[in-house]
């Protein structure tokens, strides 16, 4: 009890220092991760004991809870693990996350998928590993039995399929800036266009009309000719 008790202030402490809009472990006692790891750690045992119907419906109680944190009961956590706003979380039966890790919403990690996980030995692991101290930002994911090492960053958005060494970053392609014209600008381009266009077409029309003229004018010289030549 007494190191229940130690381990429950421990993750409130870890809240406060980690979310600058927690100002107190009674503020903390409120935050949608609490509930998700806690109740995981019950979660966990029971299913290491074999009752795996009891701790799957633990998991599915913390998941409607705290608004879509999916923690797998078989999958193993670290102390001072944190959750941030924890939307859409899940972590997979074989995960394992170090200490001081911490997760951010829409964070995913999962299998390759039951058509390669399927061939693989029973018992054999399908989910990442995430190291000491590693962050895992917003909407990133992680997939298969790959190693996440210590220390590491990986940037909101990522998607990482192998690993990653011990501290290093891992980021994203940042999206790309396109600057609209102003209003001035467009209607300049448009008249610029609107007159590029009028000078083409009369250009059109003058080798149009150029054009007609000599092809009668060709036409004469040879009525002429066929006259002087006695041909009618």
């Amino acid at each position: 009890m007494r190191r229940t008790m130690a381990r429950a202030r421990e993750d409130l402490s870890v809240i406060v220092a980690r979310d600058p809009s927690i100002r107190s472990r009674a503020e903390a006692l409120l935050h949608p991760a609490l509930p998700a790891l806690w109740t995981h750690r019950l979660a966990h045992v029971l299913y290491t004991r074999g009752h795996r119907q009891i701790a799957r419906l633990l998991a599915y109680l913390a998941r409607a809870a705290t608004g879509g944190i999916e923690i797998h009961p078989g999958a193993r956590l670290g102390r001072r693990v944190f959750i941030d706003h924890g939307a859409a979380v899940v972590v997979g039966e074989t995960a394992e996350i170090g200490d001081d890790v911490t997760l951010y919403h829409q964070v995913t990690l999962g299998a390759v998928g039951w058509w390669r996980d399927g061939r693989r030995e029973p018992g054999t692991r399908r989910h990442p590993v995430v190291g000491d101290r590693a962050v895992i930002g917003t909407g990133a994911i992680v997939l298969g039995p790959v190693t996440v090492g210590a220390d590491v960053l990986v940037g909101a958005g990522s998607l990482v399929l192998s690993d990653v060494p011990p501290g290093a970053r891992v980021m994203a392609p940042t999206a790309a800036i396109v600057l609209r014209p102003r209003t001035e600008e467009r209607e300049n381009r448009e008249d610029r266009g609107n007159g590029t266009d009028r000078k083409d077409q009369e250009n059109h029309e003058d080798q149009g009309n150029g054009t007609d003229r000599e092809d009668l004018e060709d036409a004469d010289r040879l009525l002429r000719a066929l006259a002087t030549s006695g041909c009618w």
